[in-house]
C-alpha cells in the first residue's frame, strides 16, 4: 500500500488548509482525505488506548491506520498529506519521517510569527479552547512552554529538517506568497512534487478564514459542554432530528461571529512578540535566503 511522497510540515495558521484544498484539484495529486493526521509527530513505539480525539474523530495511531488513508490511490504521481504541526514536533517527526518516508518532499509555509501567533490566539478564543492568556502575558510568564508562541520559532525547527534531509528535499514558501500570487505559488509546489506545473487550480476561495465571537459568554454556551446547553439539547431532542439541531447551533454561532479585523492586536503585545521573535527571524532570513524585512520592521518605529 502506498505512503506519501510529499508532506506539508508547517505551519498552522499560514494557509496550509488552502494549499491542501488546491492540491486536491490537481488530477495527478492524491492527498489524504484527512488533514492533520499528526501521525509522524507521535511516539510510534507506543499505541495509546484512547482511539478518538475530544471532537470524536478516530485517531491515526498505527501504520495500518495511516496507510488506510491512501488506500484509494490509483495512478496519481504525487501522494501527500498536510500536518502543519510536524515542524514544531520535529524531535519526534524527523526520525519517524526518516524511517517511513525518507525520500518524501517536505513543504513548509511560514507566516510572520507575530501575525501567526495572534491568529492562533483568536482561533482559541473562537473555539472556546480554555481561557488563553493574552499574548503579552504569555511572553512574560510562559514563553518557553506556550505552544502558541513556540510554533513561531521557525529557524529553530526548520534548521533541524535541513540538517536531516537537505535543501533539495525541502521547499519553503511564505504566507505572503500565497496572498500575493496563489496561482504562481501552486505552480511552484506542483513542480516541486513532480506533477504537471501548468495546471491552474481555482485559488479564489480562502479556507479557514478567521472569525471571533461578538459575545464570549454566548460563544462558550454554544461551543462547550455545559448544563444549559445539555438541558436545551435534551428538550430539542424530543422534537428535532440531530441534523436540524446541529444546523440551528451553527446558525447561532454564525450570528454571534464577526470578522477578526474587529479585534486588533494591542500594540504593547505586538512589540513584546516582535522582541521575542526578532533573533529567530534574523536567523531564518539567512537560512532560507529570503528577504524578511517586512517581518523585521520594528512596530515601535512604524
Amino acid at each position: 500500500m502506498p505512503l506519501p511522497n510529499f508532506l506539508i510540515i508547517g505551519v498552522q495558521k499560514a494557509g496550509s488548509t488552502s494549499v491542501y484544498e488546491y492540491l486536491k484539484q490537481h488530477p495527478q495529486v492524491y492527498v489524504s482525505p484527512r488533514k492533520e493526521t499528526e501521525f509522524f509527530s507521535r511516539d510510534l513505539s507506543q499505541i495509546p488506548e484512547k482511539k478518538t480525539t475530544p471532537g470524536g474523530r478516530r485517531r491515526i495511531l498505527t501504520l495500518e491506520d495511516y496507510q488506510s488513508l491512501f488506500a484509494n490511490v490509483t495512478d496519481e504521481l504525487a501522494i501527500g498529506e498536510a500536518s502543519p504541526n510536524y515542524m514544531m514536533a520535529y524531535r519526534k517527526a524527523i526520525p519517524n519521517i526518516q524511517k517511513y518516508v525518507p525520500d518524501a518532499r517536505l513543504i513548509a509555509i511560514l507566516r510572520n510569527p507575530v501575525e501567526r501567533a495572534y491568529s492562533d490566539y483568536l482561533m482559541h478564543v473562537r473555539d472556546a479552547i480554555g481561557s488563553p492568556k493574552s499574548l503579552g502575558e504569555q511572553v512574560k510568564t510562559k514563553a518557553e512552554s506556550s505552544h502558541m508562541l513556540l510554533k513561531g520559532r521557525y529557524y529553530e525547527q526548520l534548521s533541524h529538517y535541513v540538517d536531516a534531509f537537505g535543501w533539495p528535499q525541502i521547499k519553503v514558501f511564505l504566507y505572503d506568497d500565497l496572498r500575493r500570487d496563489s496561482t504562481q505559488m501552486m505552480r511552484e509546489i506542483y513542480q516541486f512534487i513532480g506533477v504537471e506545473r501548468d495546471f491552474t487550480a481555482d485559488t479564489q476561495k480562502r479556507f479557514q478564514t478567521a472569525e471571533v465571537p461578538k459575545n464570549q459568554a454566548v460563544n462558550r454556551l454554544l461551543r462547550t459542554k455545559n448544563p444549559i446547553r445539555s438541558a436545551v439539547a435534551g428538550a430539542l431532542r424530543q422534537v428535532l432530528p440531530e441534523s436540524v439541531r446541529q444546523q440551528l447551533r451553527l446558525r447561532l454561532i454564525a450570528a454571534n461571529s464577526q470578522d477578526k479585523s474587529s479585534q486588533s492586536l494591542p500594540e504593547e503585545d505586538r512589540q513584546l512578540l516582535f522582541d521575542y521573535y526578532r533573533e529567530d527571524m534574523l536567523k531564518l532570513q539567512d537560512l532560507i535566503g529570503r528577504d524578511l524585512s517586512n517581518w523585521l520592521s520594528d512596530p515601535a518605529k512604524r
